[in-house]
């Protein structure tokens, strides 16, 4: 499959979104709800609120912390002057 390198980005935050929300709607649903009929129903619609959450907020969330990171000054020792 060849896709163009412009949308190496988006792809990537669809595939993560879609993947976190996945596991982490079902470990949550099994916690908060066990394993019963009503189990797979649940988490459905669990993991389509939760990936209609996370895939603006993996694409927009970087974006911002980049931002943070430049104002950050990181040095290599242990004895640096504030």
């Amino acid at each position: 499959m060849k896709i163009n390198k412009k949308y190496e980005q988006i792809i990537f935050t669809f595939l993560m979104a879609f993947g976190m929300s996945f596991l982490i709607s079902f470990i949550l649903v099994s916690i908060n709800f066990g394993y019963s009929n009503l189990f797979i129903k649940t988490w459905m619609k669990m993991w389509f609120e939760a990936f209609l959450c996370a895939f603006p907020i993996a694409y927009l969330l970087p974006k911002g912390i980049k931002k943070v990171m430049k104002s950050i000054t990181f040095v290599e020792n242990k004895n640096y002057e504030q």
